[in-house]
């Protein structure tokens, strides 16, 4: 079986699947480029892909592990729902929907589903989901806060037309700018949303008209089927036979609640088995399903072949079992919004601990486990933005500083664009020197995100974790360091928050972000000392961290460049 990307006998197949992944990167161009919130239009945070029209997922472009992950799942509730209530998708409508329940991940993706007809017939699903920086709730950016029911969290909007027959309907859109505090960026982001369908629904019609109808469904079937027998063929390579249990957990308040996740390996199949995991609770941290499947599927992907193709077709390969009513499938109305970002991050942690007890040579070390929320707003505004840490010390590499890790992919929000549009003013922005765990492979350093804001009652809301249990390493290799989440007054009282934090800001003070670094991956004593003394020339550890953790003990010549500033 060709192992470098996907091949047919005739090539025709293989030019149709790979002008579809065209068509969905190409949308998200589209998108990013004529959106209005610096969050989808600089951080990038949104998805785009083509899917069957049984609602496998066929194309993707390279977008968010978290909401590609989930398309499908949302994709076909939305398709039972709608025949549940008689809402038929026909040519030129399409479909809004961002009910987690539906759609699989959190209230801020909003997701359009758009169906594409030739000559009359059904031929595929163009789809996007794009995080909106505000949809209501009780606090400004929609996650986070005391809440304990969805409602609270935002507007809940089921599947409902906003196109309908090639009609634009203001009526929805109306009714969702009266409810979200950034009326503005929730018009401009949806008509976005609607340009990028837009392309992918004229991609794959020209797809459809040069080569025909049943090559186009053909070739979606094949490309399934390959994904397939490529992760089966894949799994069975390996060998394994038996099954390994992970933990990990998450910070609530006083206390901890479990992610519990086990991987067994039957010769060409893999069933992940999230039993012990912790109930549902009564706060934002619960993940519903879709995201659960996202990030079983990342992390597996990750492991098992990272350059291999990607479809519905893997899906197949992969069972898993999420009981109802625990932190990894709530049942309504359990508030999600902090599940989609920080349980999504905890799921893939668990399941890699226990790859790690299978595959030991190709499992990483723990990243920081965060996507490092902040969201903040004031009078007529809001923002959100993650923010980057390190990954975790790899079986052949250093982690990665800086970087947004796992289920996340998104950029960093532009400094200037920040200032320019929000009353806030940046004062810090560095990597987080000696943050990574120690390790013959060091763990990627976190950063340090710091700003004051310029007007008095602004409100932010901080949604992290790794505040208090760091990041693990892996044989041998050290813990990295955990995050910090601050606040500087104007008069420089310092208070440290929580993982999980609301707090009144006024003009002058400051919320200081410091995230956490990767664990390192095998024995620190191991590393070389060429690397070392790299390590310590460019800042990313201490002469005491050299010394307790990789027993390095400078030369005469090193003491004197030390005495010197070298």
């Amino acid at each position: 079986m060709e192992r470098s990307g996907l091949r047919s006998e005739g090539g025709i197949r293989d030019v149709i699947l790979h002008a579809a992944i065209f068509a969905a990167e190409e949308m998200g161009v589209v998108l990013k480029r004529t959106s209005y919130s610096p969050n989808i239009r600089d951080r990038l945070d949104f998805s785009c892909a083509i899917l069957t029209p049984d609602g496998e997922l066929v194309a993707q472009a390279e977008h968010i592990p978290v909401h590609l992950g989930s398309m499908a799942v949302g994709l076909k509730n939305v398709m039972r729902e709608a025949e549940r209530l008689g809402l038929s998708m026909e040519e030129g409508d399409v479909v809004i929907v961002n009910d987690p329940y539906i759609a699989g991940t959190h209230l801020n993706d909003i997701m359009l589903i758009k169906p594409v007809y030739y000559l009359g017939r059904l031929i595929a699903f163009v789809a996007n989901k794009a995080h909106h920086v505000d949809v209501g709730g009780q606090v400004p950016g929609s996650i986070g806060g005391n809440v304990v029911e969805l409602v609270q969290e935002g507007i809940v909007i089921p599947p409902t037309k906003l196109v309908e027959r090639g009609r634009l309907r203001r009526d929805v859109i109306r009714l969702l700018q009266a409810n979200v505090r950034t009326p503005r960026y929730v018009s401009g982001d949806l008509k976005a949303q609607l340009a990028s369908l837009n392309v992918g629904e004229v991609a794959v019609r020209k797809l459809a008209e040069k080569y025909g109808v049943s090559t186009l469904l053909d070739t979606w079937s094949w490309a399934l089927d390959y994904v397939e027998a490529y992760t089966r063929n894949t799994v069975r390579e390996l060998g394994i036979e038996g099954s390994a249990t992970g933990e990990d957990y998450l910070e609530l308040g006083d206390g901890l609640v479990r992610i519990r996740a086990r991987v067994s390996f039957r010769r060409d199949s893999v069933k992940v088995d999230f039993e012990g995991t912790s109930p549902q609770v009564d706060a934002p941290i619960n993940a519903v399903f879709g995201v659960t499947v996202a990030a079983t599927l990342f992390a597996l992907k990750s492991i098992l072949d990272p350059e291999m193709p990607m479809n519905g077709g893997f899906e197949r390969v992969i069972e898993i079992r999420a009981p109802k009513g625990t932190l990894v499938n709530p049942v309504r109305p359990a508030p999600v919004s902090a599940g989609n970002v920080e349980t999504s991050q905890r799921i893939v942690d668990a399941v890699y601990k226990a790859l790690a007890q299978l595959l030991p040579s190709k499992v990483p070390a723990a990243s920081c486990g965060s996507m490092n929320n902040v969201a903040v707003g004031g009078r007529g505004w809001a923002f959100y933005e993650t923010i980057a840490c390190g990954s975790g010390g790899r079986p052949c590499c250093d982690g990665v500083d800086g970087v947004h890790t796992n289920m996340t992919n998104t950029m960093n929000t532009p400094i200037e664009v920040l200032e320019s549009s929000y009353p806030v003013l940046f004062i810090q922005y560095k990597l987080r020197d000696g943050s990574g765990g120690p390790g013959r492979y060091r763990g990627g350093l976190g950063v340090i995100r710091a700003f004051a804001v310029l007007e008095d009652n602004v409100r932010v809301t901080i949604t992290g974790e790794r505040v208090k249990l760091r990041p693990w390493g892996l044989q041998g290799g050290l813990p990295g360091e955990p995050a910090e989440y601050l606040v500087v007054r104007g008069d420089g009282r310092v208070e440290k928050l929580p993982s999980k934090a609301t707090v009144s800001l006024n003009s002058g003070d400051m919320i200081v972000i410091k995230t956490a670094g990767g664990g390192g991956w095998g024995d620190p004593r191991l590393r070389p000392k060429s690397l070392v003394e790299k390590d310590l020339r460019e800042g990313r550890v201490t002469l005491e961290q050299a010394s307790k953790y990789y027993g390095y003990k400078p030369s005469q010549k090193n003491r004197l460049d030390e005495r010197r500033g070298y």
